[in-house]
């Protein structure tokens, strides 16, 4: 009783998983964001493509057993998409599997048209994905075509993903290819596929701005999260010798060779600026 006249009481979703409160909500969304409209350089390059890798998982267990609705978060994904958009490069969207994309519906910046915009234009694309099967077997040949892959995400991120060997192999073939690398947030998480088989860490000593694991730590005391997180990201990744940049979750992003990162949903506006110019300054003069 005392939890719901603060706001601080869980939501239950129909399907038995929780959703963050209503206190929460109103501390971390928004119904608009901090998009700046930018007139980018074109970008006339042959590498115009970006593969975008989304979750398709919604619920994620925590330590405590109980559920979290989660996914894709919405700014996360599109607020960086729109400023590569407008850099002129475009989307090949993936799931694991080809299932359809999942998004934090609750997240979702209703009043932010140009978050709309982008979500209804490749809406047919986030309900009907390519599978990474599917782009392994039939794309992978094509580097030529491709500048980067993107990973956005969320807490969805850590749902089958870190253990994923085609993640592993994606992020191995941007790799070596020179193709960039983007992620943000919980996004890093893939990062630690390239550890499965016994491989070397693909980003040991690299430079990344991460999630930080004292946020997700301290979230269930106003119920973001019904529970304690599976693992602690950033600690993961320091064990392996990621350096990371950043001790809170806000708009810090980072370049180091081919990587980009940023902190968290904060960071998706800078993440998006700073990978349109990255991308567009790569490209032969």
């Amino acid at each position: 009783m005392i939890k719901e006249f603060l706001w601080i009481a869980p939501q239950i979703e129909t399907d038995g998983s929780y959703k963050p409160s209503k206190v929460a909500l109103k501390l971390a969304t928004s119904n608009k964001t901090d998009f700046e409209h930018i007139v980018y350089e074109k970008y006339t390059g042959k590498r115009s493509k970006i593969l975008v890798i989304f979750t398709e998982e919604k619920n994620m267990k925590m330590k405590n057993g109980k559920e979290f609705s989660t996914g894709n978060h919405p700014v996360e994904a599109l607020l960086p998409m729109i400023h590569l958009q407008n850099a002129w490069f475009n989307f090949e969207i993936v799931t694991p599997t080809g299932k359809p994309v999942v998004f934090e519906m609750w997240a979702f910046p209703k009043e932010d048209e140009h978050v709309n915009n982008i979500y209804n234009e490749y809406k047919t694309n986030f309900e009907q994905p390519k599978s990474l099967q599917d782009f392994i077997d039939n794309s992978l040949g094509n580097t030529e075509e491709y500048i980067a892959v993107f990973v956005p995400w969320w807490h969805g991120s850590i749902l089958g993903i870190p253990e994923d060997k085609n993640v592993s192999k994606i992020l191995n073939w941007a790799h070596k290819n020179d193709l960039f690398t983007i992620s943000l947030c919980h996004g890093p998480s893939c990062f630690l596929s390239t550890t499965l088989d016994n491989q070397s860490f693909l980003y040991d000593w690299y430079d990344m701005a991460v999630f930080p694991d004292s946020v997700d730590n301290f979230t269930p005391l106003i119920w973001y999260l019904p529970g304690k997180m599976p693992f602690g990201l950033s600690e993961k990744l320091q064990s392996l010798w990621a350096n990371i940049i950043n001790s809170k979750a806000d708009k810090t992003v980072c370049l180091d060779r081919k990587l980009i990162t940023g902190a968290s949903p904060q960071a998706s506006n800078e993440l998006g600026k700073l990978a349109a110019t990255t991308l567009l300054h790569s490209m032969p003069k």
